[in-house]
């Protein structure tokens, strides 16, 4: 211990001593104007060559990463001569950080992580706890995120800019849209009455989400290719499907289809809009919702009016169930 302490302000005393700091001050301004404009003409370069606009953002971002990071070491090495002061400049770097800078450290460390297992990039499309947006930035200490849903529907922006540490990537489970297979299973339930030809509208539906699937089933059988070379997925069909199922007040029939991440309500739009249409052209199909039948005596059902004709004096009685036909009229 006592060595410790009498090396580390000797250390500090050749380090700042009296004749080297002139000319380390002018060598640490060369350094930095030096390469500043080493990132200026090489960004205008870019500029020039790279027109895609997402590709010329990665190219700068990187660029700075790895210019700043020469920079920083090219300044270390005129500040600290010798293998041994840069050995201890680390050494005591090392343990401040580890006691002081706990939060800074693992910010960094989650942006390597990102770096070098690219679990998403700017662009992608991810969900961070219960955080969801478009990634447009990633930095050493963070990552930004446009946030999209919470009060708008159907993943909308919102136009929140949301900042996200980077530790986080450690704690929290990470969802990508977009990133290794960019399509998502997306569900839209249409009930029609029992009254209504259900196997006409199941026919219907499949008929009007086919068209609509027409364009993405080839590029989605190649992206599924592709994923399949990293990871074990498999899907037994991409084409879309329609099911069928039973509620208390008509029968469901659920489309399962693909759709790209960002065009989930345009598809559902473009769907609802033909399904309307269509069964507004044919009597036979009705939707069905939550509604209460009202009857007078006369206009019951028999086996209503059976059973009332064995109370005592019903003249104008009613009754109400819960579900039945889209022709009632709700309340």
């Amino acid at each position: 211990m006592d060595s410790i302490t009498e090396q580390v302000p000797a250390f500090f005393r050749d380090v700042f001593s009296e004749g080297n700091v002139t000319l380390q001050l002018i060598e640490t301004f060369a350094v930095i104007v030096i390469f500043w404009l080493l990132r200026n003409v090489i960004v205008r370069f870019l500029s020039n060559r790279v027109h895609d606009t997402a590709e010329r953002y990665r190219w700068r971002k990187n660029l700075g990463t790895i210019l700043t990071f020469l920079t920083f070491v090219f300044i270390v090495q005129i500040w600290f001569d010798g293998i041994g002061s840069l050995a201890t400049f680390f050494g005591l770097l090392s343990a401040g950080l580890a006691i002081a800078l706990r939060d800074p450290v693992s910010d960094f460390a989650g942006w390597l992580f990102l770096v070098t297992q690219r679990t998403f990039t700017v662009g992608d499309r991810i969900q961070v706890g219960n955080v969801k947006g478009d990634v447009i930035d990633i930095r050493m200490m963070k990552f930004t995120l446009l946030e999209i849903g919470n009060w708008v529907e159907a993943d909308q922006s919102t136009g929140r800019v949301i900042h996200i540490p980077n530790q986080r990537v450690f704690r929290e489970n990470i969802f990508n849209y977009t990133s290794d297979f960019e399509f998502i299973w997306n569900e839209i339930a249409v009930v029609v009455t029992f009254e209504s030809d259900w196997k006409k509208a199941k026919a219907l539906l499949q008929e009007v989400v086919d068209k609509l699937m027409a364009d993405f089933k080839p590029t989605a059988e190649k992206e599924l290719r592709r994923a399949s070379n990293l990871y074990l997925i498999h899907f037994t069909h991409l084409t879309p499907i329609v099911y069928t199922d039973v509620t208390d007040f008509g029968v469901r029939l659920t489309v399962r289809y693909l759709s790209a991440p960002r065009k989930r309500r345009k598809m559902a739009e473009d769907f609802w809009e033909e399904i309307l249409d269509r069964f507004n052209a044919d009597p036979t199909l009705d939707f069905a919702y939550p509604t209460t039948r009202f009857y007078t005596l006369n206009e019951a059902p028999p086996e209503f009016m059976s059973a009332s004709s064995q109370g005592a004096g019903m003249k104008g009685t009613s009754t109400s169930d819960n579900g039945g036909g889209a022709r009632a009229n709700p309340l």
